[in-house]
């Protein structure tokens, strides 16, 4: 039987060689859904691939990256997350060459980056609108580069065969971009810039002039590429689903700075921050006051009745927090739970979204507050049991959800 690749969604096992011992250990931690064994993160041994040192970069008097430091290791699939103006695009081009830090260090295998002109960096960038030449064909756009680098013809032309073969467009080498598909486009614009084998890939919202169906297809396709070349590949997107399909990190990014760093699950799972909570997907968050802090729990007091939540620390009692619970985490029944005494809220369902494989509930609360409930649509819609205004019960475990204090 042909091996198979692992289902989609799931990183592991990665093509490792001479990896180490490392990596036999790092397979049996889990850090959540998805178990990894590509994790030199893990490794306080690794050396990172690319690095920031304390870098500021100011325009005038707008400081769009604020003293950060990052790690980026060699083969990592780095997504730089985050809203417009956050900073992320300005990272990508101090790697790439086209910005210098104001402040700060930019590294590449340990050298300063500093004074080495775009042109002489192991580094390609591939952009949004994907620049390809309309005059050229789809073979001459991927031929470009190694021609302006002065590479002989007889491997300029093995070159382009294999980077044709390798994005699936052998039967186009001789159209032009007008006679191409929108992914086809996409494909060619990664073609050229593979085509010189550069040790870092930079993508700059590669796939944001992609429709939904197709966007989706190529994350696919774009991790399985990656892991395939055994290439370093940094992504700028202010896409959540993109960067939690594709990369083995996420660079949380907020004014300039970075908030949190962690994997797909933990960054979902476990956000560090009431930002980051909501940011990354969809989330209800509650406000309460500690009442108690003790063997593993924490017990808040709220508008909504008490919650009662797992939290591995210490919280001062009267303190603020927050609870922070995906709403696919939250029963919703028309019965009061037996338990309605704790991590149960009633309300008005206000409005249904209907997604096809599930549905997202708006309850209302009596003080105005709006939480979510994601139900999976196990039975046909006409025999859905809860309808507009219904009057209902949310409820959830004390680990469904996590306490945040900031």
């Amino acid at each position: 039987m042909p091996a198979r690749r692992p289902p989609p969604g799931c990183r592991c096992p990665r093509r490792l060689s001479g990896q180490g011992e490392v990596f036999k250990a790092v397979a049996n931690i889990d850090v959540g859904p998805v178990r990894r064994v590509f994790a030199p993160w893990l490794d306080p041994k690794a050396k990172p691939f690319i690095e920031f040192r304390n870098v500021t970069k100011k325009f005038g008097t707008f400081t769009a990256v604020d003293d950060l430091s990052l790690t980026i290791y060699e083969r990592e699939f780095f997504a730089l997350l985050g809203p417009s103006g956050c900073g992320k695009t300005t990272m990508m081009r101090m790697i790439a060459g086209f910005e210098d830090p104001t402040v700060g260090d930019v590294l590449l295998e340990g050298q300063p980056l500093a004074g080495v002109p775009p042109y002489r960096r192991p580094t390609n960038m591939m952009f949004q609108s994907y620049a390809l030449f309309p005059h050229m064909t789809v073979e001459t756009n991927i031929a470009f580069g190694l021609k302006q680098d002065g590479m002989p013809k007889a491997e300029i032309a093995d070159r382009v065969a294999e980077m044709l073969k390798l994005v699936k467009l052998e039967p186009f080498a001789k159209r032009k971009p007008h006679q191409l598909s929108g992914g086809q486009r996409q494909r060619v614009a990664l073609a050229r810039s593979l085509a010189k084998k550069p040790k870092v890939l930079l993508l700059d919202e590669p796939l944001g002039a992609l429709d939904r169906k197709l966007r989706e297809e190529t994350q696919f396709e774009l991790t399985d590429l990656q892991q395939d070349l055994g290439m370093t590949f940094v992504i700028v997107t202010h896409d959540q689903e993109e960067a939690m399909t594709m990369a083995d990190r996420i660079a949380v990014m907020d004014h300039g700075r970075i908030v949190q760093v962690a994997t797909p699950s933990e960054i979902y799972e476990q956000p560090n921050s009431r930002y980051v909570a909501d940011f990354v997907g969809d989330i209800n968050i509650i406000e309460g006051k500690v009442e108690r802090c003790a063997d593993g729990h924490v017990t808040l007091n709220t508008p909504h009745g008490t919650i009662e939540a797992a939290y591995e620390g210490d919280i001062a009692k009267g303190s603020d927090a927050w609870f922070a619970i995906r709403p696919e985490k939250m029963r919703l029944t028309l019965d009061e739970p037996a338990e309605a005494h704790r991590n149960c809220i009633a309300g008005e369902v206000w409005d249904i979204g209907y997604l096809g494989d599930m549905s997202i509930y708006h309850v209302h609360l009596g003080d105005g507050v709006t939480l979510k409930s994601a139900q999976a649509n196990t039975t046909r819609l006409l025999q859905r049991p809860i309808s507009w205004d219904d009057r209902v019960w949310l409820s959830f475990d004390a680990d469904a959800g996590i306490v945040l204090t900031r």
